[in-house]
């Protein structure tokens, strides 16, 4: 019946064509008539080379041509996708007989097939169909050709595709080295395991992270964005298990903002995966503290929909124990050792969910969005000792208790537009991300005579506080391949941040049997930050030359307010900064495949934050009174680098880089004696910044990523580095200069079947204190006086340096794989196995000198499992093969 079905087709359609085609048939192609050629039918079985047997899951796709209306010619695409099942056939229905086809076929573990297929149908000429005696023949042998089998189709093996199995070996190099940036795939880093981003930075080559999870980046504190995009998450918010990538922007083209001074961009990418049909996974893991972690996500992938969900819960335990011996060179010598230990206990949970929406083959909305929630309960206790002349006077006990909550949502819209052409497209996004906490803290201090009876009343204080930070970001993006080897790329951008900071003092009132507020050391405030940008980039390459231009035009307006005990406004000030250019330039000489060598230069610039510029006297501290600088200029950094790259062997990669860094109009802290508003008639000494001389820093980074066995694969990153500070102000000239080195090593092992160890370490040599900086956060340097700011007297920055520590980390990995796609692993780790990083310091002035030792969580060991499921069913999107889809027919095809 089938067959009869088909020949009477085939007549109806060359009868057809005799008609209405004569004279070669040119032009006449479409129309409903076309809709008849839609009777082909390919179908085969693909097997193992090796045993005949039938491939289960192997993904076939049928190309052809296809007419595209907006450009109005014709244009290869996928006509259906299938995936073979446990026999491995596979079957193609509703084809057009006539035109050349490719079919394509790839499975884990196997070569890719890429074969052209055609049912070697050739159109009728002239009358030939109704040729006396021949019609009835020929239509019989076009009946029988448009059913085509086309056999057993053998795949063979491919060892270095392996590493494609997603839930079994990473699909993508734990270390990717580029020359304007290195991408390091976290995904599958063991130590990070059931952690959260700040230990994950601790296995990247060329970041540094300090005992409180700060991140320095060449020894500047590098700007941390989301998914290329700010954020006001700080990285001990951020789950480690949702981090796909992390990439290092040494120096940013135009295309970045040019915010964030002499250091580069730290950009973390979350996973989003979009593999057709569904997949996800479950985790949870416990440490030694009995703190636990649980997690999971899901992803599905159905015809023009893509939607992501994620959740994880992460409970925290950190203990800290510190030790700070302080020698006062006044008129009057003393000493201050002060002992401190400290429990942070806590929570937080981070959801993620997202949205894709393919419009159509060019067009594509996303939605995302983000959800964080924790709190932390501090209790830190201290033993401050007091000596003068050498006599031991008083100690001084100091208990803590503080309470913090913190909520944080985000959300982003983006819309994406493809031109004709690959890779010219258009696309915008608006950004939105808030971030609120809440805190109290009870203070209490009592002093004690040396023989350990009461000196007075205990101080108690109290602190009630709370803060917002909102990010709004709108960005639109061009780009536009002009020919294969010219580029041209633009964009525009605005941001806005609202800071708000509401903060009260308390002091306990021993004849009221009350906390009493203290308006004067209460802290309330509020800014608004605008920037807006314009960036253009043209790259264009001349035989082994490749170059990019860039320049960017920013200019921005700072708004900042004091408000007063009933959080109106009280007093405010306005800065407003010039448009300031940033130029970028990027020359790259391709030696060989293999081989690259470049030059790049940017320019960057660090804007003054809050602080420095309020010019309202802050008496939170009496002993170091705070006032700001409205006149601060911005600091401008200009970057220069020359790289080489050499991907020697395969799977090795070697990068140098010699790198140079020159701030000019160094924001630095300066100290003055004038009358104190807290103490009529008093003098008090002020702490101010001013903008003195230059910083400059200059360094040669080394990383080497080379297999030293099937079974070993090692990571090495060296960086060697001079920092200078130069600073003259009135009263006092300053220079502090270092030669430095850091280091850190990787190595994975593949033990056995299925097993695998990290082992990672990291040594910092002895290293100047950083420059201290403007821009930035809020909140830094609030309150404080720094490196001995109280002890008055013309003063930049403590001269000083950090002395030198190491340490090693270790995790074990057990993987399993279970059939439909299900996979397992079991990971044991243990960091700081040798309790070697201890955090110490050196520092001094005119005034003071002091050395401080920190350590924390140290040999914390964490068991960790996770279960991975997934299947790519076909009935999840294999294209039906309407009108609307294959474009109505014959029309579509190319003959």
């Amino acid at each position: 019946m089938r067959k009869s079905l088909l020949f009477c087709s085939l007549v109806l359609l060359t009868l057809s064509l005799s008609a209405q085609m004569p004279g070669g048939m040119r032009g006449g192609m479409g129309g409903a008539n076309s809709q008849n050629m839609n009777i082909g039918h390919f179908y085969g079985k693909l097997v193992d080379s090796k045993t005949n047997k039938g491939l289960e899951a192997v993904t076939v796709q049928l190309v052809g041509n296809k007419f595209d209306t907006a450009a109005k010619k014709m244009k290869e695409v996928i006509l259906n996708t299938q995936i073979t099942k446990a026999n491995g056939n596979f079957s193609f229905d509703n084809l057009p007989v006539f035109g050349n086809f490719k079919l394509k076929a790839s499975a884990l573990g196997y070569k890719t097939i890429d074969k052209q297929i055609n049912f070697g149908i050739k159109m009728p000429q002239g009358g030939a169909a109704n040729a006396s005696g021949g019609g009835s023949a020929m239509m019989q042998q076009m009946l029988s050709m448009a059913d085509k089998d086309l056999g057993n189709i053998k795949m063979e093996e491919d060892a270095t595709n392996l590493g494609n199995v997603t839930v079994t070996s990473s699909s993508k190099p734990q270390l990717e080295l580029g020359i304007d940036r290195k991408v390091f795939n976290v995904d599958k880093n063991l130590t990070s395991t059931g952690q959260t981003a700040t230990e994950i930075m601790k296995s990247i080559p060329s970041l540094n992270v300090d005992i409180d999870g700060n991140v320095t980046l060449r020894n500047a504190s590098p700007t941390i964005f989301i998914d290329n995009r700010p954020t006001t998450l700080t990285l001990d918010q951020i789950p480690a298990d949702i981090i796909d990538k992390v990439e290092i922007i040494t120096n940013p083209s135009a295309k970045y903002d040019a915010s964030g001074g002499n250091a580069g961009i730290l950009n973390i990418v979350l996973k989003k995966n979009k593999k057709v049909g569904y997949n996800g996974g479950i985790r949870t893991g416990i440490d030694s503290r009995g703190k636990l972690n649980l997690g999971g996500d899901l992803n599905v992938r159905q015809q023009k929909i893509n939607f992501s969900l994620s959740g994880n819960f992460n409970e925290r335990k950190s203990i800290s124990d510190g030790i700070t011996d302080r020698n006062n060179l006044l008129s009057t010598p003393s000493q201050v050792y002060n002992t401190s230990h400290g429990v942070n206990t806590g929570y937080f949970g981070f959801f993620r969910g997202g949205l894709d929406i393919f419009l159509d083959n060019r067009n594509t909305l996303s939605l995302a969005g983000n959800f964080m929630r924790g709190q932390f309960d501090n209790d830190q206790t201290q033993k401050v000792d007091s000596t003068i002349k050498s006599v031991f006077t008083s100690y001084n006990n100091i208990s803590t208790m503080s309470h913090a909550m913190m909520r944080n949502a985000g959300t982003q819209v983006s819309f994406k537009h493809n031109f004709e052409k690959n890779g010219h497209n258009i696309s915008a996004d608006f950004n939105y991300n808030s971030s609120n906490n809440e805190n109290n803290s009870t203070i209490g201090t009592q002093t004690y005579n040396t023989n350990g009876s009461t000196k007075g009343q205990a101080l108690l204080q109290q602190t009630i506080g709370s803060g917002s930070t909102k990010n709004y970001t709108l960005q639109a993006d061009y780009e536009n391949p002009i020919t294969d080897d010219m580029k041209l790329e633009a964009g525009l951008r605005t941001a806005i941040r609202d800071f708000s900071n509401l903060s009260d003092q308390y002091r306990y009132d021993y004849t009221t049997s009350s906390y009493v507020l203290v308006p004067l050391i209460s802290n309330k405030y509020k800014f608004n930050d605008q920037v807006s940008a314009a960036y253009l980039t043209y790259s264009f390459k001349v035989k082994k030359w490749s170059y990019q231009v860039g320049l960017r035009a920013e200019s921005s307006n700072y708004t900042g307010t004091l408000l007063n005990s009933k959080g109106l406004d009280s007093a405010n000030f306005t800065v407003k900064y010039p448009l300031s250019l940033f130029p970028s330039a990027f020359v790259t000489y391709k030696i060989d495949d293999k081989q690259d060598f470049q030059l790049n230069y940017s320019r960057r610039v660090n804007r003054p934050n809050f602080f420095q510029l309020m010019p309202f006297p802050d008496y939170s501290d009496p002993q170091n009174i705070n006032i700001g600088n409205a006149g601060l200029k911005p600091e401008f950094t200009n970057s220069f680098e020359v790289s080489y790259s050499n991907s020697y062997t395969r799977g090795a990669n070697f990068l140098a880089t010699v790198y140079y860094k020159h701030t000019t109009d160094l924001i630095t802290r300066y100290v003055y004696r004038d009358k104190n508003g807290l103490t009529s008639g008093d003098s008090a000494y002020f702490n101010t910044y001013i903008n003195a001389d230059y910083s400059s820093s200059f360094g040669l980074e080394l990383t080497n990523k080379m297999p030293l066995a099937k079974w070993w694969d090692f990571t090495v990153n060296v960086n060697l580095f001079n920092s200078q500070i130069t600073a003259t102000v009135p009263g006092q000239s300053l220079s502090n200069s270092l030669l430095s080195w850091f280091g850190k090593v990787n190595n994975n092992f593949k033990v056995a079947k299925g097993w695998s160890v990290q082992l990672s370490g990291d040594y910092q040599a002895k290293s100047v204190l950083p420059a201290n900086s403007g821009g930035g956060g809020g909140g830094m340097g609030r309150g404080g006086g720094g490196g001995g700011m109280m002890w008055g007297g013309p003063q930049t920055t403590s001269q000083g340096y950090n002395l030198p520590r190491y340490g090693v980390d270790l995790a074990v990995r057990k993987d399993w794989t279970w059939k439909n796609g299900q996979s397992g692993s079991l990971t044991l780790s243990v960091n700081d196995i040798f309790r070697t990083q201890v955090f110490k310091s050196y520092s001094e002035s005119t005034y003071f000198t002091q050395t401080s030792e920190r350590r924390r969580d140290q040999q914390i060991v964490r068991l960790n499992f996770s279960y991975r499921f997934g299947k790519f069913d076909a009935t999840l999107f294999k294209r039906k093969n309407t009108k609307a889809e294959q474009g109505g027919g014959m029309d579509m095809i190319q003959q």
